[in-house]
């Protein structure tokens, strides 16, 4: 299995607060939050793949002994994960996948309900969170997706999973989304692009901890838990 982490934006909401610095390098308490997803990952016997552009090296630095494959978007201040994603294409061939977005922190108990789900194709969701990017679904299937939801079910994760067996169809719609010059589009709408096609699959994963960093307040609540339950957290020297 491959995981594709998609780490080539700069996160404006939240540089005012952290500097010129990539959200997935934060310090999360003695190691950066990627370098936490990669371990994640490696311990899992997952190869890793990163898709860079926004101030590519320093992430590079902070794995630097680490066996990863990157790819880079060079138009990362003009497109969105789609493109990202397009870049590299070429590792969406014939291993299950998962693509996840970067600037996700998560632990072992939610990559296992992933691996878990036999679906051609899963999303992760928390039926406890409504913060930023709402689903509504009929039990297990994706019915609409959006910020302005009135009607929901929960917030995505920013995780997900695809089955080798869907990959043709997925990578064939990839490659019509950026012929349409969508490029700025999240590499999720190429799944949400089937929602009336095929059943997009959900699992919930409430009750687990993850946060995607946002804004100062996510960050805050990744420290505040890593203090709580990581007896050998160290501070950061900033927020």
């Amino acid at each position: 299995m491959k995981a594709i982490l998609l780490a080539g934006g700069r996160g404006t909401r939240i540089s005012e607060f952290i500097g010129d610095v990539p959200k997935c390098s934060l310090d999360i308490g003695g190691r950066s939050l990627i370098r936490h997803t990669v371990e994640l990952f490696q311990r899992n016997n997952i190869e890793v793949i990163i898709v860079v552009g926004y101030k590519a090296d320093i992430i590079k630095d902070l794995l630097w002994d680490l066996d990863v494959k990157y790819y880079f978007n060079p138009f990362y201040s003009v497109t969105n994960s789609l493109a990202s994603l397009w870049f590299s294409r070429n590792e969406l061939n014939d291993e299950d996948i998962i693509i996840a977005n970067a600037d996700v922190y998560f632990e072992q108990n939610m990559l296992d309900k992933l691996l878990s789900s036999e679906h051609e194709q899963t999303l992760l969701m928390d039926s406890n969170s409504e913060l930023d990017y709402l689903f509504y679904c009929n039990g297990n299937q994706l019915i609409r997706h959006g910020k302005e939801l009135k009607e929901y079910s929960g917030e995505y994760v920013g995780i997900a999973k695809i089955k080798k067996v869907f990959l043709g169809k997925f990578v064939e719609r990839l490659e019509e989304l950026i012929k349409q010059q969508n490029h700025y589009f999240w590499w999720e709408n190429v799944l949400y692009s089937f929602i009336n096609e095929i059943t997009i699959n959900v699992i919930d994963v409430s009750g687990m901890f993850w946060s995607e960093i946002d804004v100062i307040e996510d960050y805050k609540r990744i420290l505040d838990f890593r203090r709580k339950t990581d007896f050998g957290y160290q501070v950061p020297t900033r927020l």
